[in-house]
């Protein structure tokens, strides 16, 4: 099955995920218990989008194309920052809300 009733694909940047993972690995040398619940989070709300991506609001920001990416809170302050094509749903960002918005690669 593919398309807003069905199953998608969802594939996360390396970029993304190489950024996460120096959060992890920061937030690990602090508490390990801590940096493995936020592990389990991300991904649990990053695999939520394998059923429901349109669930989430659009991404809004000057000198982006309007409608072009959605964005899902996770963990009280990551926004995975997302667009979908098809079936498959690309994660091109993960950003710490704590930073300025407009830092991101997006």
């Amino acid at each position: 099955m593919s398309g807003q009733g069905g199953v998608f694909t969802v594939k996360v940047a390396s970029a993304a995920n190489d950024r996460m993972r120096e959060h992890f690995e920061f937030l690990a040398r602090v508490s390990e218990a801590a940096a493995s619940h936020l592990v389990d989070e991300l991904v649990s709300d990053i695999r939520s989008l394998e059923r429901s991506p349109f669930r989430c609001p659009l991404f809004e920001r000057a000198g982006i194309k309007k409608g072009k990416y959605r964005f899902l809170v996770s963990a009280k302050r990551y926004r995975v920052v997302y667009q979908v094509v098809g079936n498959t749903v690309f994660v091109d960002d993960i950003q710490d809300c704590r930073q300025d918005a407009d830092k991101g690669k997006v």
